[in-house]
């Protein structure tokens, strides 16, 4: 019994150390196994965004994958991503050769600059005939304009910028005194001062105090005043004076509120300037009245009677 159990366990012995002999690992394998086992344990890379899924790919793999004696496909994969590239660049860079180059637009000189640049000079009768003869080119023909024309000696002598505006009115008018004594019509004045605005109108009413002496003055201008109240005040008594605006009083003549025929003198304050350096002209809505007053109300009446224009 002690003899069969002795060999029974050199058999399992030698059964254990054939089968050790068998699976023994030779180097390259085992060095081959711990690589799986490394590669495995690490993540895997995954694109940050699709883009580089779908970009070519970079220049080493494209040697890794092809073999070592072919060099032409590797070469042809390059200069293909090349031509693409410089066709990309052309359609950025290519502009149109029949398309026109941009205007530069042109900037408009503010009326300051112009003062800067040039002294103001004071306003002369040419003045105000250029503005008309311009303005009305388009609309009229030669013959009409010619009527608009005035001659000299419809005009005042201008201000030169040295006078005051009761100076200059005592030097175009000497005999204003005799002529407020003489003049006792309604609806009528004997003198027309017109400005730009109603601020202006006030400022003008107190400059002439030494000039109009006894004298009655109105106010011809829209603000706070009704065309009904200033027709009423024409109706009532005589007026030697008004100061307004040309919207104001050419709205006046148009409903019979106003007459010229006592008219002696129209003074149209052209070299005065606001806060914004405008003058009588330069203010479109007040030129574009200035305009009408003159052709359908004033210069007929220069024409016809003795009205005389002024420029202060």
């Amino acid at each position: 019994m002690s003899r069969l159990l002795t060999a029974t366990r050199k058999k399992i012995v030698l059964c254990h150390t054939a089968t050790r002999k068998d699976l023994t690992i030779t180097p390259s394998v085992w060095m081959e196994g711990s690589l799986l086992q490394t590669a495995a344990k690490q993540p895997k890379a995954i694109p940050d965004t699709p883009k580089e899924m779908d970009e070519d790919p970079p220049q080493h793999n494209i040697k890794r994958k092809t073999k070592k004696g072919d060099k032409t496909a590797q070469s042809v994969t390059v200069n293909k991503r090349k031509k693409q590239t410089e066709c990309f660049i052309e359609t950025e860079v290519e502009e149109n050769p029949g398309a026109s180059p941009l205007k530069k637009k042109r900037r408009r000189k503010k009326i300051s600059d112009i003062l800067v640049s040039s002294t103001p000079k004071p306003a002369v009768p040419a003045d105000l005939q250029n503005m008309i003869a311009h303005h009305f080119k388009n609309e009229r023909s030669a013959i009409e304009l010619e009527e608009l024309t005035l001659p000299d000696s419809c005009f005042l002598q201008s201000n030169d910028l040295t006078h005051t505006l009761s100076s200059y009115l005592k030097q175009v008018c000497p005999k204003w005194v005799k002529l407020c004594k003489n003049h006792t019509k309604n609806n009528s004045v004997l003198m027309l001062i017109l400005c730009s605005s109603a601020l202006r109108a006030l400022e003008m009413i107190r400059l002439i105090t030494a000039f109009k002496g006894d004298c009655k003055t109105l106010k011809l201008f829209a603000k706070h005043i009704k065309v009904e109240e200033q027709i009423k005040w024409l109706s009532k008594g005589v007026i030697h004076l008004g100061v307004g605006t040309p919207g104001r009083v050419r709205n006046l003549i148009d409903r019979d509120g106003l007459s010229l025929q006592s008219v002696k003198y129209v003074i149209l304050d052209w070299n005065w300037r606001d806060q914004k350096l405008r003058r009588l002209i330069d203010i479109p809505e007040v030129k574009q009245e200035t305009l009408k007053l003159l052709e359908t109300c004033i210069i007929p009446a220069c024409k016809s009677g003795p009205v005389k224009l002024g420029l202060f």
